[in-house]
């Protein structure tokens, strides 16, 4: 058996005196989607970030791809970094709103000394393509977008990295019901094309259900049940 892209051991986030993540493990398979789900409060969000390495954890060991990562200075990390990629729950907030939609996805290639600029903007005309939205939306600001459009367009900022994993922060939970149905239609699309994993993290039991391969119950800062 292959090892996990991702494998989370006795996780431990503290902030000050209060222990948001308790001792959390699971691991997640290239390809598949594992859900974490709770109320809010119960330490999804801050298992996301600690898997990000967007916060330190207390403890505990996060491996992806089999390298460990909290023991890695920031310096070790930029390589991986591209690798695995956040998208998160404010379609809005995640794209700044001073810089047009090109701009926004074509930064992780400048960032990552990948962009060439003969062949660019073809590649973010593609990226935008790839996700369902016109080339032409390039030229506008994320507030001419509909929040599906501009979540739409942060996962095609994602996917400019040539991620392997996606970490899905309530990725819906803000968007009308038909809006949400086409973006987890999408990235089920992406997930079959390219093999990503997804963390999914999801308070909606209808949602998990209809797309995750398993889910992880979290409650108050522990794993609970697993159920695939």
């Amino acid at each position: 058996m292959s090892a996990p892209l991702l494998d989370v051991r006795d996780l431990v986030v503290r902030y000050g005196t209060v222990t948001a993540v308790d001792g959390v493990s699971f691991s997640l398979a290239a390809g598949e989607t594992l859900a974490l789900n709770g109320p809010s409060g119960c330490g999804k969000s801050s298992t996301a970030l600690a898997v990000l390495q967007l916060r330190r954890p207390t403890s505990g060991e996060v491996l992806f791809e089999g390298v460990e990562l909290t023991s890695l200075t920031e310096r070790e990390l930029r390589p991986l970094r591209p690798r695995m990629q956040p998208v998160f729950q404010d379609p809005y907030g995640s794209l700044s709103p001073r810089h047009r939609i090109r701009d926004a996805v074509a930064e992780p290639l400048k960032v990552q000394g990948r962009w060439d600029p003969a062949d660019g903007p073809a590649r973010v005309a593609e990226l935008l393509d790839r996700v369902g939205l016109d080339p032409a939306y390039g030229d506008r600001h994320p507030h001419e977008l509909s929040g599906g459009q501009c979540q739409r367009a942060g996962i095609a900022r994602a996917l400019a990295s040539e991620p392997r994993l996606l970490v899905l922060d309530e990725p819906v939970s803000s968007l009308d019901p038909s809006v949400r149905a086409g973006v987890l239609n999408l990235l089920a699309d992406l997930q079959d094309d390219l093999g990503l994993g997804y963390l999914f993290i999801c308070h909606d039991r209808a949602v998990v259900r209809h797309f995750a391969d398993r889910v992880v119950e979290m409650r108050e800062g522990r794993v609970g049940v697993t159920s695939g």
